[in-house]
């Protein structure tokens, strides 16, 4: 007779689907629960940058696009809490986690949005880089995240292309439009390339999640198939990608890049990024303010659910 490991392992090995009544090592769900968690969180708090424009963005047509979006980020949020949740946790507690700095969020989001072309940038380039990272997470091993990024995957796609728009407008406008843009990708290329974590060799867990199947694809080839894409719309755009190393390799047939800047990766990483204090000051600030908000709705489901027992006494 199977045991619940070997069944587990046969699951896996089929590349079928571990649904959360199912059995798992714990490794398996502390680590799930720590990946989504931190994706959760990166999509919460990735609101704070792109947030930071509503109120000055260049036309009212401009501000709806923005305000659909940032409202997306915040439905991924809760799709991806949702899926936590049925590992047996609770979206409570992973916040209580964030609060307190021990679970983290995507460092990407801890650079500040200085001018409208960063929104572009984030667009472009962030949100870019999240599809390449979140498509093959479709494919991942655990049903309800796997069936969770079905969704996100299709609105980060509409996301990308309003960041490109914004860009491609901004480079072929005036003169302080195309510098705005430059400018913008200056800034945000770097931080977007790291965006895909440390290289291979240098990630503990990248091995054992890929036998898993929650990770498909390796750190450093999702990062080159990124720079594959998008160094050409860069070139599209007549904007300059800001590596003088970077060049066309013939016989591999894919681009190389400079030397990746990992102490400022870790870093950001270790809260001492550009906006760090601010992002997190402002996502509890927010939390604590909405504390009435959460004992309303208790105390209203608590009130129904009486209801609902006093009619069916």
């Amino acid at each position: 007779m199977e045991t619940e490991e070997e069944k587990f392992d046969a699951l896996i090995d089929a590349d079928d689907r571990i649904e959360p009544t199912d059995w798992m090592p714990e490794n398996y769900r502390k680590t799930l629960i720590r990946q989504i968690a931190q994706h959760a969180h990166s999509e919460i708090i990735g609101m704070q940058p792109e947030g930071n424009w509503l109120t000055r963005a260049p036309s009212l047509r401009r501000k709806a696009i923005l305000t659909a979006k940032v409202q997306d980020e915040a439905g991924h949020g809760l799709y991806l809490y949702g899926a936590a949740e049925t590992l047996g946790t609770d979206r409570s507690e992973l916040l209580d986690l964030l609060h307190a700095g021990r679970q983290k969020y995507s460092s990407i989001f801890n650079y500040p949005t200085l001018t409208w072309a960063d929104i572009g940038a984030i667009g472009w380039l962030v949100d870019g880089a999240a599809i390449m990272n979140q498509v093959p997470l479709c494919r991942c091993s655990f049903g309800p995240y796997a069936r969770a990024m079905v969704r996100i995957c299709k609105e980060e796609s509409f996301h990308q292309r309003q960041g490109f728009q914004i860009m491609l407008t901004l480079a072929n406008g005036t003169d302080a439009q195309r510098e705005m843009a430059q400018d913008a990708l200056n800034r945000w290329w770097w931080p977007t390339v790291m965006m895909f974590g440390p290289a291979d060799a240098d990630s503990p867990h990248s091995e054992q999640n890929m036998r898993w199947g929650i990770k498909r694809i390796s750190n450093d080839d999702l990062r080159q198939k990124f720079i594959d894409a998008t160094v050409p719309q860069a070139e599209l755009l007549g904007l300059t990608i800001p590596d003088p190393d970077l060049h066309w390799d013939e016989e591999r047939e894919t681009y190389d890049i400079g030397e990746i800047d990992w102490d400022e990766f870790w870093t950001v990483v270790g809260g001492n990024g550009p906006c760090n204090d601010d992002r997190m000051a402002t996502k509890v600030g927010a939390y604590n303010e909405g504390e009435w908000v959460r004992e309303a709705a208790s105390a209203y489901a608590i009130k129904q659910a009486a209801r609902a027992k006093e009619v069916a006494a």
